[in-house]
């Protein structure tokens, strides 16, 4: 869900591209352990700002993540700051919508 979700950006974003789908797979894969363990630390240490800014510096956050993302994975490229920034939102308002209408595992599995 993640990899269709970089493809969506990669459409509506300019300066965001990925190469091919195993670049959109390697990419979401990276993207998820990178805002797991690294954009975890970032954001907690970062509370008091994020407190300040009422979130606005999460989505600064979630840009620079990105950024490191394509840094690291070949095929999947970020032109800038401001591809970063408008990628990471589309990214997040992608997958909320395909939370929305795709089931979750738990409401797959018939409960007992």
């Amino acid at each position: 869900m993640s990899a269709v979700a970089l493809f969506v950006v990669t459409y509506f974003v300019p300066g965001v591209s990925v190469s091919g789908f195993v670049a959109a797979l390697v990419a979401a894969a990276a993207i998820g352990f990178i805002n797991a363990t690294l954009g975890a630390v970032i954001k907690f240490f970062a509370l008091p700002l994020r407190i300040v800014t009422l979130g606005l510096a999460s989505l600064v956050i979630n840009a620079l993540m990105l950024m490191l993302a394509a840094a690291v994975v070949p095929g999947f490229y970020v032109s800038g700051f401001i591809a970063a920034l408008v990628g990471s939102i589309v990214l997040s308002l992608t997958t909320a919508v395909f939370g929305w209408f795709l089931p979750s595992d738990s409401e797959k599995t018939p409960s007992r």
